[in-house]
């Protein structure tokens, strides 16, 4: 091991200035070189044969991390199973019959469990999944170094979900607070919001937009006069549509890009929680430079992705390395 002091110092300081919380300095970017060092052609090979049967998947998998980071941290809770002690979190409202992708993750768990057994968490393969869902859907501005370390939660909560996770009906305020209780900022709020570059949304999600704004009986008068009316034809005022999909970016729907910006930018954004950061100046301006710079983008992405996969880490001897992603050993 490196016993250079001047080297242990830097680091030292690094951990100090830059990552948060300070638990967070034990993740290592070569935590897996010499335990697991297939890791990462595993993990890339099994998400792009994924993507390449469906490529709705991507956005999937970029939303497992962030629903699970959002909850009690990034500590793999949100892929538990329901038990006789706790309720998990997969069938919390933000999660229920739209969180998928969990197949990929027990395909990727067991061909670890044989190349590298009992070494390689289940919060850690989430943290890599994300990223090379982005990759593989962006290009190679879209990648980004991931420190790793992880350890695996024992627990869930089905309520910390519905509590937690930003919804998409709720105002700005509230959902800054939400970020903010995590320790991002405003910045990495826009961010990670540009994840909706990808994916889809039921309609049941945006159709008040469509119908009935602010319980007006008339659509959103800031909404794309022609999306408008695209977005009525799929999703017609009736229940039985609820659950029918729009691309949440009807431009780029598959590509990982500064689309959703510039969406924004003009009136097209899908949830009104997107559309909602044209309304504070702080918000909109970062959108507007994103819409203008797609490089800054893929650049500060990473960096929001880095810190949000930082929150709550379980690190050293706390939580465990789950054997099957799904049930706690």
């Amino acid at each position: 091991m490196d016993q250079n002091p001047y080297k242990l110092f830097s680091v030292a300081l690094f951990c100090l200035l830059i990552l948060s919380p300070p638990v967070s300095c034990q993740l290592d970017y070569k935590f897996y070189d010499s335990t697991c060092p297939n890791l990462t052609y595993i993990v890339r090979k099994t998400v792009w044969s994924a993507i390449a049967n469906d490529t709705r998947i991507a956005a999937s998998l970029l939303r497992l991390h962030f629903h699970d980071c959002f909850v009690n941290g990034c500590d793999g809770s949100l892929l538990l199973d329901d038990t006789t002690t706790f309720t998990g979190e997969k069938n919390a409202s933000p999660n229920k019959n739209s969180a998928r992708g969990f197949e990929v993750i027990d395909t990727i768990k067991a061909t670890l469990e044989k190349a590298c057994p009992s070494t390689v968490s289940c919060a850690d393969i989430l943290t890599l999944v994300a990223r090379e869902a982005v990759y593989l859907a962006g290009g190679q501005y879209f990648f980004w170094a991931v420190p790793l370390g992880r350890r695996d939660g024992t627990t869930a909560s089905q309520s910390a979900a519905n509590d937690q996770l930003p919804s998409p009906f709720e105002p700005l305020e509230n959902i800054t607070a939400k970020f903010t209780s995590k320790g991002l900022d405003i910045k990495d709020l826009v961010l990670l919001s540009g994840a909706h570059t990808i994916g889809f949304a039921q309609c049941f999600t945006f159709k008040p937009r469509l119908f009935d704004f602010a319980k007006s009986g008339k659509p959103d008068p800031t909404l794309d006069g022609s999306l408008l009316q695209k977005l009525q034809s799929v999703c017609p005022n009736q229940a039985d549509s609820d659950t029918k999909l729009a691309p949440l970016d009807p431009v780029t729907s598959d590509k990982f890009d500064n689309s959703y910006y510039t969406n924004l930018v003009n009136n097209s954004g899908l949830l009104q929680s997107d559309q909602v950061l044209m309304g504070n100046n702080k918000t909109a301006s970062l959108v507007t430079y994103y819409s203008k710079f797609p490089y800054s983008f893929s650049r500060d992405f990473g960096a929001s992705m880095v810190k949000m996969a930082n929150i709550g880490v379980l690190t050293g001897q706390s939580g465990e390395i789950r054997k099957n992603c799904r049930v706690v050993n």
